[in-house]
This record gives C-alpha cells, structure tokens and sequence, in this order.
C-alpha cells in the first residue's frame, strides 16, 4: 500500500505530496482505484505489485499512470499495465508492463501470451504510443527524450532496441500454501516451482522481437490477499 500513492497520482500531484495534503492525497490515490464491491476479479492490484516490482528491482521511473487517466472510476483500463523508463536519458529504455492477478498460473500464463502476441503488433503499439504520448507531465523529467523515442518518425526497430516488457503473474503456489516455514526443505520446493513455471513460460510462441522479464509472484491464497487488500483500500477511501 505504500506503493499507491505512485502508483494511482500523476508525477506532478504525487510530487505536491505534503504534511498539510498527505491525507488529501492518500485518499484521492485509494479513490482512483476503484469504488465497488465487486473486487474479487479485479485486476488494480496486480498492477500495483508490477510497479513496486520494477520500481525496486531496476530502480526505474513511472512514465505514466494510466489509471490516473480514467475516465470513470470503476472502468478498467486497457492496454499496457505499466509504463516506466530505466536507464540515462541517453540510453534511456522504454518498459511496458503486464499483469496478470490470478489464482491459477496455468491460466495466467494463457492469458499474457495471447496478450503479448496482441500487444506488440505495429498498429497496436503505434495507437498505444499516441495515447501514452498524450499523457506524458510535460515537467517530467524524460518528457522530452520518451516522446521523441514514442514518435512515428522514430523506427520501430529502434523501439524495440530500448523496451522490455516486464510481465508479473501470480497464483497460488503449492509450496507456499503447504509450508509452516522457510526451512530447507521449502527453499528447495520453492525454486524448483519458480524454475518449473518459468520454463513453463519461456517454452511458448513469446515475441522475439522484445525482450521480456518475468516475475512471478507465488501467494498462499490470492482470495485472501485480494480481501485484505480491498479492507485497506477502502480505510484509505474513508481517510
């Protein structure tokens, strides 16, 4: 939850973030989320848990929140999950994110290939850069440097030299959900179920075009977490 504000507020509100406004502001990052009691199949969480994972894994900057950017609240929003850079302005890289926040991996896996294949077509991630382009905080600090790499003029060849896409699936995981601790015996059943679903992933029809990073997020029970999560997203929505 500490990642929400980030997460839900534009670089430039996110930035006013004060004494005198902090709660103002937590309340208007958990209000931009969504508003319903139909939570269980969401997926805002699972895009939450994608951005703290670049964030803090590859020290990357939010280029975009795209769920600032809703035009209802309790619309979900389509296209890429994240947008981040990594690296200098001079070899900056352009990182679009995927999630999936499921219970079951198989069918995650399913589904973020088919999105994949989807997502990295031409006219697909031209009409994706228009709309990311017109959402670029023109006081952001690569404002300048992304739109020029996002231009129709600039070559998709050169894109695709400077993107990844990071892809975080979760599920519930058979060692976590059977272990009472982290012993020996539960660190080797974890990797081997890491390494398993990650071949699981890599041995399929995957853009070549890209490179993609997969994290993988094991949970014990993702209907448990996903209630405990909406309970304190709606504290903050009542701050």
């Amino acid at each position: 939850m500490e990642w929400l504000p980030e997460f839900a507020l534009s670089p430039a509100e996110y930035n006013t973030i004060r004494g005198e406004n902090a709660v103002a502001q937590l309340r208007r990052a958990a209000a931009t989320v969504y508003e319903s009691k139909k939570f269980r199949n969401r997926g805002e969480f699972g895009e939450l848990f994608l951005h703290a994972a670049v964030r803090q894994v590859f020290d990357s900057l939010p280029a975009v929140s795209k769920i600032y950017y809703k035009t209802a609240r309790n619309e979900t929003v389509k296209g890429f999950d994240a947008v981040h850079v990594v690296g200098p302005p001079d070899e900056l890289e352009l990182w679009l994110g995927e999630a999936k926040f499921y219970a079951k991996i198989d069918a995650a896996i399913r589904d973020v290939v088919v999105e994949l294949e989807k997502h990295t077509g031409i006219d697909y991630l031209r009409n994706e850069f228009l709309l990311i382009t017109g959402k670029i905080d023109p006081d952001w600090p690569h404002a300048e440097t992304l739109r020029r790499l996002l231009s129709p003029n600039t070559s998709l060849d050169e894109v695709f030299r400077r993107a990844c896409i990071p892809v975080l699936l979760t599920y519930d995981s058979a060692c976590v959900g059977s272990s009472t601790s982290c012993d020996e015996a539960y660190c080797e059943n974890f990797e081997a179920e890491i390494r398993r679903y990650h071949a699981t992933f890599s041995n399929k029809a995957l853009p070549t075009e890209v490179r993609i990073h997969l994290f993988l997020l094991p949970l014990e029970s993702k209907a448990e977490l996903v209630k405990g999560l909406d309970q304190r997203l709606k504290t903050w929505q009542a701050l």
